[in-house]
């Protein structure tokens, strides 16, 4: 099978040249003094796009789902009380880990079209003083909501816990101040919002978050998924405790460096810029968005409803087939679709030749679709929207083909 003209997946998507170049160039003993130069400027680069100083940046060598499980196994053991808050694919998940590990698992858990409140669990953990740590996701991408992690930080800080964010979707595309909000241990990804390659965990630990890992006599040691090895031995001493994978770290240094040139508010700008066409092209079309208001959506991806007898496989594969153009469903949020709107494929056009294959492709189902009311929606959106800052950058541009997730 030919790949698809168009990839407007969830991530990841593909890259800059500039990114592929960096991935492309002379693969570098990992102890010669460039490649660990090129490291840690990549390290100092992910530290300013998370907007901290006083964090560390730990780059772990594995898709962020090792970071997570990384982040799991650090600060809990059996004797550990969690609160997990699920309103999502990617939170249920990381309550699994926990349930393995064996923790005294507490879970605030909604449907996934809407988020958890702060008040929900300022109340919850009023009622559980032993829980120690909460664990949340930023931006559920699969259901295409965020939660109002800014609220929640300081929150599980006033009772004392230590807080994990799964931020892998939301991370340089959408705000996020770890200091500011009180947030602990932060695990990103380079595959989405920053348009780099799969492949990294990029955290960020706060000092509160080590002494619990440094407490905690189950956090691994000596394994890959060892947090403290990257910190004892690279930190420390200079000496990576794992082979680190070149190609990845040249791409994540070429696409972080790219984003920073462009300057993080204006890519959280041009995030939500063509976010907020895509939804209103969406609701032109007269179709429904899947979270219940746009005030708890994400801006890296547009989940909408897939009208009843449809199936969201039925309408991905029409639309790949029929137009060569491939979006994301739900992984088991619902019965959605969603046109992804991140990193380089955060543009205008990309994304309404998407809202055009959706919109033709339900038509061609038997949906009852107003594909070009949803068309100009999306594009007074833009037109309202337009000035210089919230313009994407020419030198961002991207073929933006390639696999989806």
């Amino acid at each position: 099978m030919e790949r698809a003209d168009l990839t407007l997946a969830a991530g990841p998507n593909d890259v800059s040249a500039e990114v592929k170049a960096a991935m492309g160039s002379p693969i570098m003993y990992h102890y010669d003094p460039s490649f660990k130069e090129r490291y840690r400027e990549t390290e100092e680069m992910v530290r300013q796009i998370y907007g901290t100083t006083s964090h560390d940046i730990v780059m772990m060598q594995g898709e962020a789902i090792l970071g997570l499980e990384a982040a799991a196994r650090s600060l809990v053991n059996k004797d550990t009380s969690c609160l997990n808050l699920v309103s999502g694919v990617f939170g249920k998940w990381f309550g699994f880990w926990l349930k393995d590990i064996g923790a005294d698992l507490h879970e605030i858990e909604v449907p996934y079209d809407e988020t958890v409140t702060a008040e929900a669990v300022d109340a919850y953990l009023t009622e559980h003083p032993e829980i120690t740590v909460v664990s949340m996701v930023h931006s559920e991408t699969p259901s295409g909501t965020l939660n109002p992690v800014e609220e929640i930080g300081p929150i599980v800080r006033k009772h004392g816990a230590i807080s994990v964010v799964d931020c892998v979707s939301s991370w340089g595309g959408i705000e996020l101040r770890p200091e500011e909000w009180q947030l602990d241990l932060l695990v990103a990804g380079p595959q989405k919002c920053l348009g780099g390659p799969p492949g990294q965990s990029l955290m960020a630990i706060s000092e509160r978050a080590w002494a619990a890992i440094d407490a905690n006599p189950a956090a691994p040691r000596g394994s890959f998924l060892s947090i403290t090895d990257y910190r004892d031995t690279w930190q420390k001493k200079g000496s990576f405790p794992f082979t680190p994978s070149v190609p990845e770290v040249n791409g994540v240094h070429a696409a972080c460096k790219a984003l920073l040139e462009e300057g993080l508010d204006n890519s959280i700008a041009r995030h939500q810029r063509v976010f907020d066409a895509c939804w209103a092209g969406v609701e032109g079309m007269g179709l429904r968005p899947w979270p219940v208001s746009k005030d708890i959506a994400s801006a890296c991806a547009t989940a909408i409803r897939v009208p009843d007898g449809l199936t969201d496989e039925q309408v991905r594969d029409h639309i790949r087939a029929t137009y060569a153009v491939q979006i994301s469903g739900g992984q088991t949020a619902g019965n959605l679709v969603r046109i992804g709107h991140l990193g380089n494929t955060a543009r205008p056009m990309l994304m309404v030749a998407g809202l055009a294959a959706l919109g033709q492709g339900l038509r061609d189902l038997g949906a009852q679709v107003d594909v070009g009311g949803g068309i100009d929606a999306a594009m007074a959106s833009l037109a309202a929207s337009a000035s210089p800052a919230a313009s994407p950058s020419p030198a961002a541009s991207a073929s933006p083909v390639g696999s989806a997730a």
